[in-house]
């Protein structure tokens, strides 16, 4: 085995130990170590997603202690692993710099350094939710996952903030018990926690045609657990308070990866766990295709309704979670093809808007009302270009990552031979419209001169990006990775196809 194959292990190791050391340390350190954690994270994953890239093994499994397979416990490691990983890595580091100014007005200096340990914890439990083989293991580091996830909304201490943590902890709480019944009764039926083991398992049972209804009753317990954590229609309940009042990070942080991770997670138990086969012969992805429609267009609706710039961009997320969801009830490899690369550019995308939209209300005096956002482009043009960068991602402009997302989504809908086709193109287009209305209405606004009188009146200030180094920086570089997903697509819809391929 090749020393880059230590890879996952290193980063998952690595992310956790920083997490402790950042417990002795304060705010300032912790965050040096924080960003140098996932600096070299990210470097150790591109280093694996060039060698998965280039070389022909497919993908390989890593034993962890000395109990080889079916009692030992296993990581495994494709190109959409590692690509994943690096993806996520360069997400979360460019959420926290985005956020960085505004993170030390919303939390306290004594709570600094607790915001990095949850970082660094949530980033160790997205790594195993990407590389693990072990649903036990998965089922460990979820809870990880939802106890991070939890601290970073309630940093904040406000009513607000813990209201939003306690609908996020019933909700999270509510689908990991239901994923750990259906582990529970899926290692009932196998014997086995390890992915691979469990699958040879799966495909005896159903080609023999026993106890075939208690593994789709287990499959679809799993599916709705992971359904719930991820915000699927209709259990969003807790997202436009979650990701609306926690801080700027926080909310970029939870849109772009934290829902990402679960679904993710839930895509590599459809392969490598039921086999996709056997998925697509049930009747749950029909269920998961039905709830995907509904949240595309509800999420939409919410949003056009709100007064809130970042309660529209939540409700927006409960939208495009939507898109994944459709893609994957659609049971085609198109469709998956579809939602992955959507889960990457809503991840690239989502982060961008929330950073800028702090940045669109830092000229507006703080006020998150549409009605105080008037001109607020004009006061702060880093933030504003990085709204309309978003904006048109997420509406399907070309050569933005959003409009790659939803032509694949077309395609895999046109080559259905079944009754999605026509469903999938209706709501599409009419969800496609929706995001026009909120999103361009937004950019009017914020593109709409004020006299100076009335400025002058509210107070308002411009911010020049001499005054937002980092902030400016960091949207500079988010605008990159949307236009990399919009304009060179090809390459990575290519390594997406060929990472489900190893998936099995």
């Amino acid at each position: 085995m090749a020393f880059v194959q230590n890879v996952p292990f290193f980063s998952i190791m690595l992310s956790m130990f920083s997490g402790i050391v950042s417990s002795i340390l304060p705010g300032k350190w912790a965050r040096r170590l924080n960003t140098f954690m996932i600096i070299v994270v990210a470097a150790l994953s591109a280093w694996l997603f060039a060698f998965m890239a280039t070389s022909d093994i497919g993908s390989y499994t890593y034993a962890m202690g000395h109990f080889p397979a079916p009692i030992g416990n296993e990581l495994r490691a494709g190109v959409l692993e590692a690509g994943t990983a690096l993806f996520f890595c360069i997400i979360m580091l460019l959420s926290l710099w985005g956020g960085r100014e505004k993170q030390i007005l919303e939390i306290t200096e004594r709570q600094q350094n607790l915001y990095y340990i949850l970082c660094n914890l949530l980033l160790s439990s997205l790594l195993a939710l990407i590389y693990t083989n072990d649903l036990f293991t998965a089922y460990v580091f979820i809870e990880i996952n939802t106890i991070a996830a939890g601290g970073l909304i309630m940093v904040r201490q406000n009513g607000h903030c813990i209201e939003a943590t306690i609908r996020y902890m019933i909700m999270s709480l509510l689908g990991s018990g239901l994923l750990l019944m259906g582990i529970c009764m899926l290692y009932d039926l196998t014997g086995h926690l390890l992915m691979s083991n469990i699958k040879e398992q799966v495909d005896i049972i159903m080609a023999a045609g026993t106890y075939r209804i208690p593994m789709l009753i287990t499959i679809g317990i799993m599916t709705v657990g992971l359904a719930i954590k991820s915000a699927l229609f209709p259990f969003h309940s807790w997202v436009p308070d979650a990701y609306g009042y926690s801080t700027v990070s926080s909310g970029a942080i939870l849109s772009s990866l934290v829902s990402k991770g679960y679904i993710f997670l839930l895509i590599k138990i459809f392969y490598r766990v039921i086999g996709f086969d056997t998925i697509a012969g049930s009747h749950i992805l029909n269920i998961l295709f039905i709830f995907g429609l509904c949240g595309m267009i509800f999420g939409s609706v919410s949003a056009i309704g709100e007064n809130d710039i970042r309660r529209m961009i939540a409700f927006s997320s409960v939208a495009q979670i939507g898109y994944i969801y459709m893609g994957l009830g659609l049971g085609t490899e198109m469709g998956v093809i579809a939602a992955v690369f959507h889960l990457l550019s809503h991840g690239a995308t989502k982060s961008l808007l929330f950073v800028s939209a702090v940045g669109l209300t830092d000229a507006s005096g703080g006020s998150r009302h549409f009605t105080d956002l008037t001109g607020a482009a004009f006061r702060n043009k880093t933030a504003g270009v990085g709204f309309l960068v978003g904006s048109f991602s997420m509406v399907g402009i070309p050569v933005f990552a959003g409009f790659v997302s939803k032509l694949l989504f077309a395609e895999a809908a046109v080559l259905l031979p079944n009754w999605k086709m026509f469903p999938t193109l209706i709501v599409l287009a009419v969800s496609t419209v929706l995001n026009a209305i909120y999103f361009l209405k937004t950019v009017i606004r914020i593109y709409t001169p004020v006299k100076p009188e009335v400025l002058a009146e509210k107070g308002f200030e411009c911010k020049h990006f001499k005054q937002q180094v980092l902030f400016g920086v960091t949207i500079v570089l988010f605008i990159i990775v949307n236009l990399i997903l919009g304009m060179k697509s090809q390459p990575i819809i290519e390594l997406i196809e060929q990472g489900l391929h190893n998936f099995m």
